[in-house]
């Protein structure tokens, strides 16, 4: 399958870099790392003995004009209309997008012709230097219609996926999952990115009950925009995300360290703004967005 990974960053590195050992992958990235690639391959850290250390995508920083069987996107959720608007010059027989945050599929669908898959990936990724990617825990994609439902494009992706080693399932039930991954998200990332914290700290006191309270009041309003998810399934998965990668640093907490924006208005700010449709009220989510947007007002990257 023809590939691109439009968003090579941490995680589009790591994840066009395990399809490259199967697949003809072109990564679509920033100047340094692409050059690096180019050069030197991509060298793949933490990733089991069954892969090579080094693979050689394509790599190019101009995502027009391009022509694969799958575009992965994978930018930051601010950056999605801009990547939109760069895939439409090209041509694909699908799209996935391997994003934080909510509304990107929408937002890609309404510029593109291809047809819009959801997908999650929990594996952990840091961009150590350009050319190199760590993977800091082995996780999953997870991939289907963005509304939900069977995909016969969904199960060919995911037989491609799978082929080459990733940890792959195709569901049927992605807005709900989406939603999931979004309590774990509001709940892990902006209390690890304004506590200096790894994602273990929620588990414990102080931070459990706020981030507890963030995650319980994202799946009322999920239950408000009709999708399924119960507060013991949203705490649960946060729970078991925290665990799981306790010593990992978050991508929101990436962002900071690195004075980046981040992407709390996909996430938190995705919270406030559906509670607000509904009428109901998320404090929590509301003022962790606050504080979030406060930090990126006085860096100056908002």
């Amino acid at each position: 399958m023809d590939i691109v990974v439009f968003g090579a960053g941490s995680l589009g590195s790591l994840v066009g870099g395990l399809l490259a050992r199967e697949h003809a992958v072109t990564l679509v990235a920033r100047a340094a790392h692409a050059d690096a690639v180019r050069e030197s391959g991509l060298r793949l850290e933490g990733v089991g003995a069954e892969y090579p250390d080094r693979v050689f995508p394509a790599a190019t920083t101009n995502g027009t004009g391009l022509e694969a069987d799958l575009a992965i996107v994978a930018v930051k959720s601010f950056d999605t209309a801009a990547a939109a608007e760069a895939l439409a010059t090209g041509s694909f027989e699908a799209v996935l997008s391997l994003q934080n945050g909510m509304g990107n599929e929408a937002t890609l669908a309404a510029r593109l012709e291809a047809p819009v898959l959801a997908g999650t990936a929990t594996y952990g990724a840091v961009l150590r230097e350009p050319g190199v990617v760590d993977c800091t825990g082995v996780g999953e994609v997870v991939l289907g219609a963005r509304d939900g439902g069977p995909s016969n494009t969904a199960d060919r992706i995911g037989e491609a996926f799978a082929a080459a080693g990733l940890e792959t399932t195709v569901a049927d039930d992605m807005p709900r999952r989406l939603w999931e991954k979004l309590a774990v998200n509001a709940a892990i990332n902006p209390v690890t990115a304004l506590t200096a914290t790894e994602n273990g700290a929620v588990l414990a006191e102080p931070a459990t009950d706020l981030a507890r309270s963030a995650a319980r009041e994202t799946a009322r309003v999920a239950r408000a925009c009709d999708v399924t998810l119960s507060d013991r399934d949203a705490l649960a998965a946060m729970e078991g995300v925290a665990e799981a990668t306790a010593a990992n640093t978050s991508s929101m907490r990436q962002d900071v360290l690195a004075d980046r924006r981040t992407e709390i208005d996909a996430i938190n700010g995705y919270v406030v703004d559906r509670a607000a449709d509904h009428g109901l009220e998320v404090p929590t989510n509301q003022t962790l967005a606050a504080l979030l947007r406060t930090w990126e007002r006085g860096r100056d990257v908002r």
